[in-house]
């Protein structure tokens, strides 16, 4: 052990003692910057940070293609027609208070997941249980196949006991990961420091500092000083420059992430699913990607990206057609008044757009539709807001139309996704449909859960992407591409499509 402690404050409440020889400082810290913060030390409402930090892990992880990998289960099996779920845990992990990780503990911990906001919470389990060989067995009422990927979501993460207090509130951020919490300063910052009693790979680095930084030049600025050692989601249009500097290195990755307008279908000026297509036509897709995203790749009119090949359609595409968009527009009704925009029963075409700036290419990509739905004589007026008013407006019926970035790999299997977006036949989901006229879309959803039947999966899936392609609840614009700057001191930088884990204990000083 090493010989100094420092115990860490917040708001009160004792962190878990961590065990330094020297203080994080430019020289042994690889430094982080990202635009999103954490609200909180409870994995399920800010765990992404906390197992991309690599503090927190999960009983399951995920390649880079969705599939399932061993985490701190060693292995697992699926019995029962798919309602027993078997997970054998790795032997001799300890926490970072040097407790042993058992199969009650673990237990414990999922079942408290099930009465709060997690991935599990709403799946049909009926029992989670330890036994007698190191195993944990989740019971349910009937199958569930993404249940997998719910068990390497970040809000499942496995905490020691002693991270509660009395009252059931996480108070202590103490996992199994390489890393333990050096630092913590909700909702901005947080430092970790090498754990060397990890039972994996242990890391080379001493230290890491994630650091929330909201605005996109701000964290350019940092990339360029050598102030970050690694800064995510760059501002496409500073990636140029950033590329000319001898001392960066700049990684594009694609993300299972999509731009796409969401658009309230129950509104009377887009309630017909012909009215849906001619707004999607008149999006100029490539000229979007090609000059704001600075990835002409990256435009794509399908939710889902390729390579989750159930839910995309091959050789499906629409071009940008202004003047179709029109045509179609026109047998709806609607004539352009003599300052050229569109009005039908005496009303202009006019739309809302909300969106935000955690993103920095969504105000700009918000602004390029703008632009080219003038051109079609459709007037959408563009507010930059707090993300959260997005979900506020779908609840209360005020929102039009919003500009998001979704992501289709929060849950590595999509479906665990979709069931969220569009599995209500009523109201949609926060950051899917809404007033989607469409029964048969859910139905088929929540059957898809208890489909063993990989062949009868992919057709359905198939049939999905098609109703969601041809009547347009959501508009895709781009697929998401990722920017990161990493400082040449740096070697052995790995992305990871779904956003789960940064991948520290690879790291190296050169």
């Amino acid at each position: 052990m090493k010989n100094k402690l420092i115990t860490v404050f917040l708001g009160g409440l004792a962190l878990l003692p961590a065990a330094v020889t020297a203080e994080p400082n430019q020289q042994n810290t690889v430094n982080i910057q990202a635009a999103f913060e954490f609200s909180s030390l409870d994995p399920t409402r800010s765990g992404f940070v906390f197992t991309r930090m690599q503090v927190l892990e999960t009983l399951l992880n995920v390649d880079s293609q969705g599939g399932l990998l061993p985490g701190l289960a060693s292995e697992w099996s699926i019995e029962d027609g798919g309602k027993l779920w078997r997970l054998t845990l790795r032997d001799q992990v300890h926490f970072h208070d040097a407790s042993l990780l058992t199969a009650q503990q673990v237990a414990d911990e999922l079942n408290r997941g099930l009465n709060k906001i997690s991935a599990l919470r709403g799946l049909p389990i009926t029992s989670i249980n330890a036994n007698a060989d190191n195993q944990v067995e989740i019971k349910l009422s009937a199958p569930y196949r993404p249940l997998g990927a719910a068990l390497a979501h970040y809000s499942t993460a496995i905490l020691a006991d002693a991270a509660y207090n009395d009252a059931g509130e996480v108070t202590a951020l103490i996992g199994t990961g390489p890393f333990s919490v050096q630092e913590i300063a909700v909702p901005h910052k947080l430092v970790v420091e090498r754990f060397d009693d990890y039972w994996g790979k242990k890391a080379q680095i001493e230290y890491a500092s994630y650091l929330t930084g909201h605005r996109a030049e701000a964290r350019v600025l940092q990339a360029r000083s050598g102030q970050a050692d690694i800064v995510f989601g760059l501002d496409p249009a500073s990636v140029p420059m950033l590329k000319r500097l001898p001392t960066l290195e700049i990684v594009r990755s694609d993300l299972p992430r999509t731009l796409a307008l969401k658009l309230n279908a129950g509104h009377r000026f887009i309630a017909e699913p012909e009215a849906r297509q001619a707004l999607s036509l008149a999006i100029n897709r490539q000229g979007i990607a090609t000059a704001i995203l600075r990835a002409p790749d990256a435009a794509t009119d399908q939710l889902l990206p390729a390579y989750m090949s159930d839910w995309y359609l091959d050789g499906q595409s629409e071009a940008y057609n202004l003047e179709k968009a029109a045509g179609m527009l026109a047998q709806l009704g609607w004539t352009k008044n003599s300052e050229g925009w569109l009005e039908r029963d005496g009303e202009r075409f006019e739309l809302d757009l909300i969106t935000y700036a955690d993103r920095p290419e969504l105000t700009t990509v918000a602004t390029a539709v703008q632009d080219q739905w003038k051109q079609l004589g459709v007037k959408l007026n563009v507010n930059v807001t707090n993300s959260s008013a997005i979900p506020s407006g779908h609840s209360d019926d005020s929102l039009e139309v919003a500009l998001i970035a979704r992501n289709y790999g929060i849950i590595a299997d999509p479906l665990g996704i979709l069931l969220k977006d569009f599995a209500s036949s009523d109201k949609g989901g926060d950051w899917g449909s809404m007033n989607w006229s469409n029964t048969w879309v859910p139905e088929t959803l929540n059957a898809m859960v208890s489909d063993n039947d990989a062949a009868h999966y992919q057709e359905q899936a198939q049939s999905i992407a098609e109703a969601l392609y041809n009547e347009r609840p959501l508009i895709p614009v781009a697929s998401y591409v990722q920017q990161t700057a990493i400082n040449k001191r740096l070697s052995g930088f790995r992305f990871d499509p779904y956003e789960r884990s940064y991948f520290l204990n690879e790291l190296s000083w050169k």
